[in-house]
């Protein structure tokens, strides 16, 4: 009896320590990148750094604002695309498709987020930026390359759909099903019952599903890369040509390090692009645990 009781209490402190090292890891990785970035914080001012539009690592100027710009641009285009198509397919999966249907397609979303960004990327070069290049930018008389904000938008739109659409779906489907039978009762449509009950119920649970598709679209890299253009100024439309924070990192490190600040500049890329996906993921996970007990 007692070996058994060291031997529970040995495992609890062991799966105590494995979570300690866990966590310790994202500490350890922003004290890290902290720590290198310091080089340019000690010697660039605030506005040189996160203020200046001028990007030129060989005469030391090191201006962040179009890669945040270009990363926000980017990242706000995707959600503009993706949030309506995700929210009304998860409520068709949920509310409307029979239970054979959500099971058949549900393995094809899941497949969406299994598809390597690569992939992605040389999809976006070969389908959407010709689509951009010759049809939409016409249409709103512009001439365009293709590449730019709208193309990185749409292929990093497509990326999130998965998860959006997952965790909406988990949370209609938490929706108490009394919910909707009285307001049913009450001589409510289908569609009302959907509008004024399950969407309203559901909406931290939506909200936190937007999080956490923005924190992906932040973090997205290779398929981005591909097809934005990768060019260091502000934009200042759809059509322009941008430079997201992912991008800078892969085109540039391992590159011209031997330039004074520019590991370090680099450094700071990091720090702000993992600073940024961290809030989001936190803001996400909050809004998940207040679903949670609401549904209790």
């Amino acid at each position: 009896m007692k070996f058994r009781f060291l031997k529970d209490k040995f495992f609890k402190h062991l799966m105590f320590m494995c979570i300690v090292f866990s966590i310790s890891i994202v500490f350890l990785m922003l004290f890290g990148l902290f720590i290198r970035s310091l080089p340019i914080l000690q010697q660039k001012s605030f506005s040189d750094i996160f203020l200046s539009g001028t990007w030129h690592p060989l005469r030391g100027e090191f201006g962040f604002a179009p890669f945040i710009v270009g990363t926000l641009w980017v990242t706000v285009v995707a959600m503009v695309i993706a949030i309506p198509l995700c929210l009304l397919t998860a409520i068709y999966l949920s509310e409307y498709a029979h239970r054979r249907v959500t099971v058949f397609l549900k393995p094809f979303i899941d497949l969406l987020a299994g598809i390597p960004s690569v992939v992605y990327g040389i999809w976006g070069v070969l389908a959407v930026i010709p689509l951009i290049r010759d049809y939409i930018a016409p249409l709103f008389g512009v001439r365009s390359t293709g590449y730019g904000i709208l193309a990185g938008g749409i292929v990093l739109g497509i990326m999130v759909f998965p998860i959006i659409i997952q965790i909406c779906v988990e949370v209609f489907q938490s929706v108490p099903k009394e919910l909707r039978e009285a307001s049913l009762a009450l001589g409510a449509t289908k569609w009302q019952t959907i509008k004024h009950s399950v969407l309203r119920k559901a909406l931290p649970g939506i909200l936190a599903a937007i999080v956490l598709g923005f924190s992906r679209a932040f973090g997205e890299t290779m398929a981005v890369l591909m097809v934005v253009g990768n060019v260091p100024k502000i934009p200042k439309s759809i059509f322009d040509c941008a430079y997201p924070l992912p991008a800078l990192i892969a085109n540039n490190y391992g590159e011209m390090l031997s330039v004074p600040l520019y590991d370090s500049a680099l450094m700071l890329a990091s720090l702000i692009l993992l600073l940024l996906v961290l809030i989001f993921n936190i803001l996400a996970r909050l809004i998940l645990i207040r679903v949670e007990r609401s549904t209790q």
